[in-house]
């Protein structure tokens, strides 16, 4: 279940620290009356009432820091915005307005916390400021409850060790929730796995092609990038943006966005195959950024693609691809662009 996040904004000592802990019941931000003592953002995971439910609570650092390091601290500040649900915000002044003001065109909920108002009060605030949507399946209409579905997980150096990476357990047990029968198997034993009577075939995108190669042209084929994708971003916008890579030239710029922070792999997907996969068309230079990183300046990248976004929310995702067609820079995918740069992405099916 993807977290809300709801994140707390205001003047230095306006209370933003105090307010957090009151909420969490514990200390998680370090409280002082000296100015600043909240420099990068600190998160805290907490399960809310009235509805609110699982969330992340974001504490950060004065609009109005007047310290050396304020403008850095104010930048890591403005870089929670992309990733925020629901925004706190306290006190008032210049920095305050100019914060809503960037807020309200980022269409993101405001709510005023009141000098002195209750946990309780601010809570029954908050969730009536919740966006409401429906639900949305990974799995989308692809398949239906007693369907056997496959699973295609490479177990390489590149797979973390000793458990599966989180769109894996996302899909599977959302296809145990919607009735399906989830069968797992590595690119080694799908042949023999195909023998059971599947309705689907998921598979890792690094390995698309020879899944492609393997799966009968009458089962669908999707991957669990392009599930995130359909879930967390606008699947139609990543299509489509997926087209430059036909129009890359050497000496273009693409840049490749991971919403984590990891320590790369020899094999790392958006490191070193995608890179590669994109060379065999065009002499392109690659830029990585990570984590928050991501430049507001998207001028000089002719594409963009970004990772599946497991660990990011779906605001995040929209914000940048926002940030995208505002800039007139086409974005992607890795699940999309891999398929497409494999010249296969007329065969997989979209949720």
């Amino acid at each position: 279940m993807e977290r809300l996040q709801i994140s707390f904004f205001g003047p230095v000592n306006s209370g933003k620290s105090t307010l957090v802990n009151e909420i969490c019941g514990q200390e998680v931000s370090l409280v002082s009356d000296v100015p600043g003592t909240t420099t990068d953002p600190v998160r805290k995971r907490v399960e809310l009432p009235h509805g609110i439910g699982p969330a992340v609570l974001v504490d950060t650092a004065g609009l109005d820091d007047g310290s050396l390091l304020g403008p850095q601290r104010r930048r890591m500040t403005q870089g929670v915005i992309d990733s925020t649900d629901i925004a706190v915000v306290l006190g008032d002044g210049e920095a305050v307005d100019s914060l809503i003001e960037t807020l309200r065109l980022s269409s993101i909920p405001i709510v005023r916390y009141h000098k002195g108002e209750s946990v309780d009060s601010l809570l029954v605030r908050i969730a009536s400021s919740l966006p409401r949507c429906g639900e949305r399946f990974l799995t989308g209409d692809l398949v239906k409850a007693g369907q056997r579905v496959i699973l295609v997980m490479p177990q390489d150096s590149e797979a973390p060790k000793g458990r599966l990476i989180l769109p894996q357990v996302q899909v599977i047990r959302e296809l145990l929730d919607r009735g399906c029968i989830p069968v797992c198997c590595t690119p080694e034993t799908l042949a023999e796995t195909l023998s059971i009577k599947a309705s689907l075939v998921i598979t890792d995108s690094q390995v698309f092609k020879e899944v492609d190669r393997t799966v009968p042209k009458d089962i669908p084929l999707t991957s669990f990038s392009i599930l995130l994708a359909g879930a967390k971003g606008d699947l139609k916008v990543f299509v489509e943006g997926s087209q430059a890579i036909e129009n890359l030239r050497d000496g273009d710029r693409v840049l490749i966005a991971e919403a984590c922070t990891h320590v790369p792999d020899t094999e790392d997907i958006g490191r070193v195959k995608i890179p590669a996969l994109l060379r065999k068309r065009a002499a392109v230079h690659v830029d990585i950024c990570a984590g928050n990183d991501f430049p507001e300046d998207l001028s000089p990248y002719s594409l963009i693609i970004h990772c599946g976004g497991c660990v990011a929310s779906s605001t995040l995702l929209r914000s940048r691809t926002g940030k995208a067609l505002h800039q007139g820079v086409p974005i992607t995918n890795y699940g999309i662009a891999i398929a497409r740069l494999q010249g296969i992405l007329g065969r997989v099916s979209l949720p």
